[in-house]
């Protein structure tokens, strides 16, 4: 996959391919995309995380376990944004330019698989803070 939008997913939900199974157990590919960074979050339940937009950035999310009520909507949209519930096993893909938040209805652990580095300056570099959400 490559870093232009004609590559990035066509669906929020990114559906999984079939894992490779032998009798040593399985192998589930997340996302196959150049990736420069991989980090573990843990959310406690009625928390909030995002609500922002990435200027270049773009990320897959993998929920590890619990589950996460994801909103998004194009950067400058007045129309409600668009819900989806995110469960354990499920990938979900976030491309630049789109606004997004992230609700936790349960303690959650998920694994964000970013396109950009994310160092504190870089990442404060492509961000831009929104309100989609009310915290």
């Amino acid at each position: 996959m490559g870093n232009t939008a004609k590559d990035w997913p066509k669906d929020v939900i990114v559906p999984l391919a079939k894992p490779f199974v032998d009798a040593r157990g399985a192998i589930q590919t997340l996302a196959d995309a150049p990736l420069q960074a991989a980090q573990i979050i843990t959310s406690k339940k009625g928390t909030v995380r995002a609500n922002h937009y990435h200027k270049e950035g773009w990320h897959y999310c993998y929920v590890v376990s619990g589950s996460i009520d994801y909103y998004h909507r194009p950067v400058g949209s007045k129309d409600k944004p668009e819900h989806f519930h995110i469960q354990t096993g499920q990938v979900f893909f976030t491309p630049p330019m789109v606004e997004h938040a992230m609700v936790f209805p349960e303690d959650t652990v998920f694994l964000n698989l970013a396109g950009n580095k994310r160092d504190q300056q870089a990442y404060e570099d492509d961000l831009v803070r929104v309100e989609l959400v009310k915290v």
